[in-house]
């Protein structure tokens, strides 16, 4: 045991200095030795989506640091639920050090929207596509105002981001009773802002963010074309981070790909952590959908779960709906499901899932149609007049359509990075004063399948 503990605690030096250091505490650390079985160092985590993660994610690099030790060293990861942590004594933790002083639980409702008390880390299933943006949460409810300020959490619609920022209000609140954590929409601050216009007490709306310790402010990219909401925002994000309240965010997209944003607030939002997430990998779907189904009394078999796994791949709430939908059916005609039963009832679900999985050349082929031109035309290096704009309003349609990466759009135009970024910035700003390029956007967006409204 003396030398298997020596060993793991030589690996995890050589870890500690490779990883960074949320990753190694929240994954590395927690792991516990258990000995050694023919000449293989067992370890050992508290529960089973810890070990897939591992496995997953840090196999490699726990290879790597254990043959720096002894080359010859192998491992196997167990779990051991007798690991887990005993509940803490309930106590009142001090107030965060560089909070404002706290204010009166009482007036936590009145201030923004209630927290969904579902929100939380323990319930929030992690994989690749989402671990950098988890692992600075974690961070951030751990040490608000200290840790990445502001986060900035984006991504497509139905990924988990207003999961994540709620999760951080409820660990704040649990950790630091006292403490004023207020979360809205931005079309929450916009109504509010109005009514304070209206009702002459501009001085109150003002007041009432500014003495938040936590401010949660979801889908910012509504503050495009909204130019007096924009510097009122921005002068309460300066006043916070003067005082180190924590600030977090979310949007559906990069801070610089939100078109009719100030300069002044796409180079605040880009000061702390900007964080992605992306979709699920197929491994992170099957393994949310064995969580959600943990209390189930007629559990899906592991064919069915795969059946929906492989077919609702862009949107984590679709999945919760579609294991939702299948437990209860299953409980309801009280016998198992077959996979053609199950692709009946999800029908629906799985073939608007289809619907939303399009791809750059789809697009490149529907814009191309429309203007009257060849899709190599839009992918060419050269730039004619005539394929400019066609060009732009593929790119900025590829980056709200079809989930990819701007890298990987990139690579579809043959562009470059800031290309389709500053593709993405002009053809919003263009459609919002010209009413013939919107009504031709809309007409491309209907082509393709998809509600012109939800641009």
């Amino acid at each position: 045991m003396d030398s298997a503990t020596s060993l793991w605690s030589t690996a995890c030096e050589t870890l500690r200095k490779k990883l960074h250091r949320d990753f190694y505490a929240r994954w590395i650390e927690p792991i516990a030795v258990k000995g050694a079985e023919d000449g293989v160092l067992v370890l050992a985590v508290d529960n089973e989506w810890s070990r897939f993660f591992v496995e997953q994610n840090f196999a490699d690099s726990i290879r790597d640091a254990l043959c720096e030790a002894d080359p010859t060293a192998s491992f196997r990861l167990d779990v051991d639920e007798s690991l887990q942590p005993p509940e803490p004594p309930v106590a009142e933790p001090p107030a965060p050090k560089k909070a404002a002083p706290a204010r009166p639980a009482a007036k936590r409702e009145e201030m923004g929207m209630p927290l969904d008390v579902n929100f939380t880390f323990e319930n929030f299933v992690t994989g690749p596509s989402n671990s950098m943006a988890n692992a600075a949460a974690l961070a951030v409810a751990d040490n608000p105002g200290g840790a990445y300020n502001p986060l900035l959490v984006y991504g497509a619609t139905g990924l988990g981001k207003t999961h994540l920022m709620q999760a951080i209000g409820n660990a704040v609140r649990l950790k630091y009773p006292r403490s004023n954590v207020v979360y809205l929409t931005l079309e929450a601050m916009l109504n509010d802002f109005i009514e304070s216009i209206k009702d002459q007490r501009q001085a109150d709306f003002r007041a009432r963010y500014r003495r938040a310790d936590v401010l949660l402010v979801d889908d910012i990219q509504f503050l495009t074309g909204k130019t007096a909401l924009q510097e009122e925002f921005f002068n309460t994000f300066n006043a916070l981070q003067n005082e180190h309240r924590q600030i977090v965010l979310t949007c559906d997209r990069a801070p610089k790909e939100i078109a009719g944003l100030d300069d002044r607030l796409v180079s605040r939002f880009q000061q702390g952590l900007v964080a992605s997430i992306e979709r699920p990998s197929f491994e992170t779907r099957l393994a949310i959908l064995r969580y959600k189904q943990r209390n189930a009394q007629m559990p899906l078999s592991d064919s069915l779960l795969n059946y929906i796994a492989e077919n609702i791949t862009t949107n984590v709430r679709q999945l919760e709906g579609a294991i939702v939908k299948a437990v209860c059916f299953q409980s309801l005609v009280k016998k198992p499901l077959t996979i053609e039963v199950l692709a009946d009832q999800l029908k629906e679900l799985v073939d608007g899932d289809a619907r939303a999985d399009l791809n750059c050349q789809e697009i490149q082929r529907v814009v191309a149609e429309e203007f009257d031109i060849r899709v190599s035309d839009i992918t060419s290096k050269e730039r004619p007049q005539n394929v400019a704009l066609p060009r732009q309003i593929a790119m900025y349609l590829c980056r709200a359509f079809t989930g990819r990466s701007l890298p990987e759009i990139a690579r579809a135009f043959s562009k470059t990075h800031a290309t389709i970024v500053h593709a993405c910035k002009t053809i919003p700003g263009r459609m919002e004063t010209d009413r013939s390029l919107k009504r031709r956007v809309d007409a491309i967006v209907e082509r393709l399948g998809r509600d012109p409204s939800s641009l």
